[in-house]
């Protein structure tokens, strides 16, 4: 049986996928961090490691054809030492086939569309409008990261709260934040927040997005300009649609989400979620076979 592997290495965690030609999903696998950006070239390719291994199980590995890996941080990977450490974890795991190496742009877009071109708009941790051409990203806006861009993503929003709150400290928007993080005061949130602890920030983002389903003023202040945001991204990228969306943000229900869908409909342009960036990778080393 000719098999394909998929996997997604982001920011939160890794994750594998092993697939028929068809698609029929045969072995699944995660671990940890998967972003050399954030975790270095030799923790991020055990990770993929780690992933690989539960989701072949006991497949045999002869039997895969192809793999695609969507990376985050691929810009690190350009010198060779980083992806060297990739290729050896395929080579220990007994994977003779071809293995290619694509942004986790282009596998986002893949779990949404079958198309081989076309529009992503991602919101998680970060975000990030771009057009994919086959394997390639050939334009992007923003994506930048959460110092100096990232408009719109979970981040944003989690800093945004807390920029939110400390200014309306007596606010029920700003208790609520306040005992999630654990401040007591404007000046211990701000103590608090001076540590950059941005697993809890990045935490508040889905806090934010339930107020504002709650009709809180100041959260839903926060969710709308997120919304905005990611459609100025996608303005600023400035090609046709229709757009994959993408990330927690824009695949969960939220009111980022809604927002964004209502101002595309209203453009009539057409989206469509993605659903799996691992199965997207899966899709696409299938489809190189064909």
């Amino acid at each position: 049986m000719d098999l394909v592997v998929g996997v997604d290495a982001g920011g939160t965690a890794t994750r594998a996928v092993v697939t028929t030609l068809s698609g029929e999903v045969l072995g699944r696998g995660s671990a940890g961090v998967g972003n050399p950006l954030t975790v270095g070239f030799r923790a991020a390719a055990d990770a993929m490691e780690g992933a690989l291994r539960a989701a072949l199980g006991t497949l045999p590995p002869a039997d895969v054809v192809q793999g695609v890996l969507g990376i985050a941080g691929t810009s690190c990977l350009t010198g060779g030492a980083g992806l060297r450490a990739y290729e050896k974890v395929w080579e220990g795991l007994g994977l003779a086939a071809p293995m290619d190496v694509v942004g986790d742009v282009v596998t986002a877009f893949a779990s949404g569309s079958a198309e081989p071109s076309g529009i992503v708009l991602i919101a998680g941790t970060g975000a990030i409008a771009a057009q994919v051409e086959g394997l390639t990203v050939v334009h992007t806006v923003d994506g930048h990261g959460w110092l100096l861009g990232d408009a719109g993503s979970g981040r944003w929003i989690g800093l945004a709260a807390l920029r939110s709150a400390v200014r309306q400290w007596s606010s029920p928007f700003a208790a609520s934040i306040a005992t999630r993080v654990g401040a007591v005061s404007p000046e211990a949130l701000v103590a608090w927040a001076q540590h950059l602890p941005f697993t809890e920030i990045d935490a508040l983002a889905p806090l934010v997005c339930e107020l504002a389903r709650n009709a809180d003023p100041q959260a839903r202040a926060i969710t709308s300009s997120a919304a905005t945001e990611l459609i100025r991204s996608l303005d600023d990228l400035a090609a046709p649609g229709p757009v994959v969306l993408a990330g927690s943000l824009l695949t969960q229900d939220t009111p980022v989400r809604e927002e964004v869908r209502s101002i595309l409909r209203a453009r009539d342009v057409g989206t469509s979620t993605g659903a799996d960036p691992t199965l997207g990778a899966a899709r696409l080393a299938a489809g190189k076979l064909c």
